[in-house]
């Protein structure tokens, strides 16, 4: 198992392998994702378009079987801005980690830590004061939760991150089975990287 970051050409010739990662593993609960790779190379393009952006990859032999993205806040500002506005936080100072997709064969190896390290240690290389994440919210009573669900919360926590007092953000996709887009709820999650 080989866990690596990517920047730049290497990065950008590894997201058609991103997409195909997001549409699997995003189908499962919490997402129930109905995933296309056309918007997926849409959704992806910031990555490409922007230098500071990282991709940590996890490679079985040459095979990707997992990814975590990340970039500044700014870059997704369109998307989560809103979430952030009576917050007080400075887009500014915040690098966003994005999604994180691992093949279920290859979970509680580390792999999970270790796509954070990576990112955390790229964002303190480039001088970002604190890094977050989002997270889809889902009732607890959701028809579609697995019995054996375990929340990522612990893991999370445990990392040093903290759920953020009313920044949700509203993110649209089309869930399995159902005939359109509708809106999600998205906690966001942040730790800071000056201690």
């Amino acid at each position: 198992m080989d866990v690596r970051t990517l920047t730049g050409p290497a990065l950008g010739s590894a997201l058609d392998d991103v997409a195909t990662l997001r549409i699997s593993v995003f189908r499962d609960w919490p997402y129930l994702y109905d995933g296309d790779h056309e918007y997926e190379r849409n959704y992806l393009q910031v990555y490409r378009n922007d230098p500071r952006s990282i991709l940590v990859g996890a490679f079985d032999g040459t095979r990707l079987i997992g990814a975590s993205t990340g970039g500044p806040l700014v870059s997704h500002a369109s998307d989560f801005a809103d979430a952030f506005q009576d917050s007080g936080i400075d887009l500014e100072t915040v690098f966003y980690c994005a999604e994180s997709v691992l093949l279920p064969a290859y979970r509680g190896q580390g792999i999970g830590h270790a796509f954070f390290d990576h990112r955390e240690a790229h964002a303190r290389a480039l001088g970002f004061d604190s890094v977050a994440f989002c997270a889809v919210m889902r009732p607890a009573d959701h028809l579609a939760r697995p019995p054996d669900y375990r929340a990522l919360d612990t893991f999370w926590r445990g990392r040093g991150y903290a759920p953020l007092d009313g920044v949700i953000a509203q993110f649209f996709w089309k869930d399995i089975g159902e005939p359109e887009q509708t809106a999600k709820p998205l906690q966001f999650w942040m730790r800071s990287l000056k201690s």
